[in-house]
C-alpha cells in the first residue's frame, strides 16, 4: 500500500485513480474474465482515453451491451482528465453501481475546476461519500491545497483518521503551491518519517520559489541517504536542475560532487545513493545553460551510462552554436536516434541555411511529428524559399497533420514575404476555424496585411484583440500605419502606446521616425530621436539616423543630414547613405550625391543602384556628358544594371 501512495504523490491522482481500480480488478481474476469480450472492450477503452482520443472513446463505451464498473470509471476519467465535468458527472450519476474510485474520481474532477462552486461541490460529494479511504481524504485535501484554501485542508487533514506519506506531501505542496515557504518547511519537520518522495516534492517546491539555499540545507539534513532506507539521488538532482536553471553552475557541481559515483570507492549494487544518468544529464544541462561546451562535453565523455537525453542535450547544444559538424558526428554515433535528435539536427541545417541536406535529414525521418513539420517549414521561411515552404505545408496537410500556431505563424510570414494578399487571407480563415489565435499569429497577421497594402484589415485584427496586446503587436501596427505614409495615425498610436504604460522597443522607434519621414514632420523627428534617448535609455542604432537623414532629406535640408552622418558614433552603412543619395536625386544635388555614391559604391561595388541614381541626377540637370562618364564606368567596373519587374502579367 505505501507504494501505491508513493505512486500517487509523483502524478495526478486524476489520472491513477482508474489504474488503482484495475490493479484492484486484475489482482485476483479468473482467467475467463481476463479473455473475456467485456475485459478487451474495457482494455480498449483505455487506450483510447490514453491517446487522447475521447470521441472514440465515447462511441465505444455507448455501444458496449456489457459494462462493469470499470467501464464507467474508466470513461469518468477520460472526462475528468480533460476537465468535462459535467460529462463525467452525468454519467456518474447514470452508473447502476459506483464504488470507491467511481466517488474519487468525481471529487477530484470537481476540485480539479478552478471556481469556489466546483470546490464546494466536490466537498458536498465527499461527505455524501458511503465509504472513503486514503485516496478520498488526499484528494480533497490536494483540492483545497490547490485552489489556495489551506485553512481548509489543514483542518480535513487533522480530522483524518490515519494519515500517511502522500497526505503530509499534499499539504506541504500546497503550502508552497501559495508561496508559504515557512509552513511548508515547518509542516515537513513535523512528519513522523520522511521518505525520498516527501523530501523530493519539498525540493521541487523550493526550487520553484526561489528557495535553492535552503533546499541545499534541508538537503545536507536529511544525510546522503546511505542508510539503506531511501535513495535521495532524485532530490539532489532536482536541486541540480533548480541551480542550472537560474546559471548558479557552482552550487550545481558542488552538489552533483556529492553524490557518490560507483567507481569511487567500488561499492557498486551495495550503495543506494548514487548518481545515476538523470544526475550526469542535469549537470550537463547547467554547463549547456551557461554556454560551457567543454565542461559538458567532458562530462558527457565521462558518461559510462547514456540515455537518449544524454545525447539530445549535447547535440542540441552544438546546435546552438552553429557546430553541425559536431552535431552532426553525435548524431551518427547515438545508438538510437529519436524524433527530437532528428528534429535538432533539421533545425540546425536549416539555421545554417543548408536547406537541401536539412530536407534530406527531413525525408529519412523514420517518424515525423508535427514540431518535424514546423522546424522544416520555419527553416524554409527564414530562408526566404517561400515557395518551398509552401510546398512542404502543403504536403503536410496531405500526410494529415494537422498545424498549430506555430505552423501557422510561420506560413502566415511567407505570404508576408510573397507579398500574396489572397494567400494570406485563406491563411487567416484557416487560422479561425482551427486554433485560437495568440500573440505571434495575430502579430503575424496585422504585418502580413500592412506589407500586402491591406491596412484597414491589419487595423481590424489589431482591434479585435481584447485581452492584451504586446509590444511586438503596437510595433506591427504602427509600422504598418508609417509604411502607408499614415503619419498621423501612427504617432496618435504611439500616444495611446505610452499612455497605456506599454514600453516601446528601439523597433518602435524605427517606425515612428518613418512615419514622422513620410509626413515631412522634421521638428517631431527629431523630438522622438531625443526622446529615445533621454525617456526611455534606449541608445541609437544605425536604422534610427538612416531614418533621421531619410527626414531632413526629404524636406530639403541635405548639409544638415550629412553633418548629421558626419557626427554618428559608428560607421554609416547602405540604408544611411542611400537615404542621402536618394534625397540628392529628389534635389539635383551633385555634390552630396557624389560622396553618397561614393560611399555606397564601397559598400556594395556589385550593386547597380547608385550608378543608376547618380546617372538620373546628371539627366535631369541635363549634364549628358557627365551621366555618359557614370555609364562607361559602369562597363569598365563590369557592374550589370538589375532587371525591372512589374506587377502586370
Amino acid at each position: 500500500m505505501a507504494s501505491l501512495y508513493v505512486r500517487l504523490s509523483r502524478r495526478n491522482i486524476v489520472e491513477q485513480l482508474p489504474r488503482i481500480r484495475c490493479c484492484h480488478v486484475s489482482a485476483s481474476p479468473t482467467h475467463n474474465y481476463n479473455s473475456s469480450p467485456l475485459n478487451q472492450s474495457n482494455k480498449k477503452l483505455s487506450n483510447l482515453i490514453r491517446s487522447g482520443r475521447i470521441s472514440e472513446a465515447r462511441t465505444l463505451f455507448d455501444s458496449m451491451k456489457r459494462r462493469d464498473t470499470v467501464t464507467w470509471n474508466s470513461m469518468i476519467s477520460g472526462y475528468v482528465q480533460r476537465r468535462e465535468i459535467a460529462r463525467a458527472r452525468q454519467l456518474f450519476d447514470e452508473m447502476p453501481r459506483r464504488d470507491v474510485v467511481s466517488w474519487n474520481l468525481i471529487v477530484s474532477g470537481y476540485f480539479s475546476c478552478c471556481g469556489s462552486r466546483f470546490v464546494e461541490e466536490g466537498r458536498r460529494l465527499f461527505e455524501l461519500m458511503p465509504q472513503r479511504d486514503c485516496v478520498s481524504w488526499n484528494t480533497v485535501i490536494s483540492g483545497y491545497a490547490k485552489n489556495g484554501r489551506m485553512d481548509q485542508a489543514l483542518k480535513l487533514f487533522n480530522a483524518m483518521p490515519e494519515h500517511n506519506a502522500v497526505s503530509y506531501n499534499a499539504v506541504i505542496t500546497g503550502f508552497l503551491l501559495n508561496g508559504d515557504v515557512e509552513s511548508a518547511v515547518g509542516f515537513f519537520r513535523t512528519m513522523p518519517e520522511h521518505d525520498s518522495t516527501s523530501l523530493c516534492a519539498l525540493i521541487s517546491g523550493l526550487v520553484r520559489n526561489g528557495e535553492l539555499d535552503l533546499a541545499a540545507g534541508i538537503l545536507r539534513e536529511c544525510g546522503n541517504g546511505d542508510d539503506g532506507k531511501d535513495d535521495l539521488v532524485h532530490a539532489y538532482n532536482t536541486l541540480i536542475a533548480g541551480y542550472g536553471q537560474r546559471g548558479h553552475v557552482e552550487e550545481a557541481r558542488r552538489l552533483f560532487d556529492v553524490i557518490p559515483d560507483d567507481d569511487d570507492d567500488g561499492n557498486e549494487g551495495k550503495r543506494r545513493f548514487r548518481r545515476n544518468v538523470v544526475s550526469w544529464n542535469s549537470m550537463m544541462m547547467c554547463y549547456v545553460k551557461a554556454g560551457d561546451i567543454v565542461f559538458a562535453r567532458e562530462l558527457f565523455d565521462r558518461m559510462v551510462e547514456r540515455d537518449n537525453c544524454s545525447w539530445n542535450t549535447l547535440i542540441s547544444c552544438y546546435v546552438q552554436i552553429s557546430n553541425m559538424e559536431e552535431a552532426s558526428k553525435l548524431f551518427r554515433e547515438m545508438p538510437s536516434p529519436d524524433v527530437l535528435s532528428w528534429n535538432s539536427i533539421i533545425s540546425g541545417l536549416a539555421q545554417k541555411g543548408d536547406l537541401n541536406l536539412a530536407k534530406d535529414f527531413f525525408e529519412r525521418m523514420p517518424h515525423k511529428n508535427l514540431i518535424s513539420w514546423n522546424t522544416i517549414i520555419a527553416g524554409y521561411e527564414k530562408n526566404e524559399d517561400y515557395k518551398g515552404a509552401i510546398k512542404l505545408f502543403s504536403e503536410m496537410q496531405l500526410e494529415g497533420e494537422r498545424p498549430d500556431k506555430h505552423t501557422l505563424s510561420s506560413v502566415i510570414s511567407v505570404s508576408t514575404g510573397l507579398v500574396d494578399l489572397y494567400l494570406g487571407k485563406q491563411l487567416h480563415q484557416l487560422v479561425t476555424k482551427t486554433v485560437l489565435p495568440d500573440s505571434p499569429i495575430n502579430n503575424s497577421l496585422i504585418t502580413m496585411y500592412s506589407r500586402c497594402g491591406a491596412i484597414v484589415d491589419a487595423c481590424t485584427v489589431f482591434n479585435e484583440i481584447k485581452l492584451y496586446k504586446d509590444v511586438i503587436t503596437w510595433n506591427a501596427m504602427i509600422g504598418g500605419y508609417a509604411s502607408h505614409g499614415s503619419a498621423a495615425e501612427a504617432l496618435e498610436l504611439f500616444k495611446l502606446m505610452k499612455r497605456l504604460k506599454i514600453h516601446p522597443t528601439y523597433i518602435t522607434f524605427i517606425s515612428v521616425l518613418n512615419a514622422c519621414a513620410h509626413a515631412g514632420l522634421v521638428e517631431e523627428g527629431w523630438r522622438q530621436f531625443k526622446s529615445m534617448i533621454n525617456d526611455y535609455g534606449i541608445e541609437p542604432r544605425v536604422e534610427h539616423f538612416a531614418s533621421l537623414v531619410d527626414i531632413l532629406g526629404r524636406q530639403g535640408q541635405l548639409q544638415e543630414a550629412m553633418d548629421l552622418i558626419n557626427t554618428m558614433p559608428f560607421k554609416p552603412d547602405k540604408a544611411v547613405w542611400g537615404a542621402l543619395l536618394g534625397a540628392c536625386r529628389v534635389h539635383n544635388n551633385v555634390e552630396l550625391a557624389l560622396v553618397a555614391a561614393d560611399a555606397l559604391i564601397r559598400l556594395e561595388p556589385e550593386s547597380s543602384a547608385p550608378y543608376v541614381l547618380l546617372y538620373n541626377i546628371y539627366a535631369n540637370l541635363g549634364q549628358w556628358d557627365d551621366a555618359e562618364s557614370v555609364r562607361v564606368l559602369m562597363e569598365e567596373k563590369n557592374v550589370k544594371k538589375q532587371a525591372g519587374y512589374s506587377w502586370v502579367d
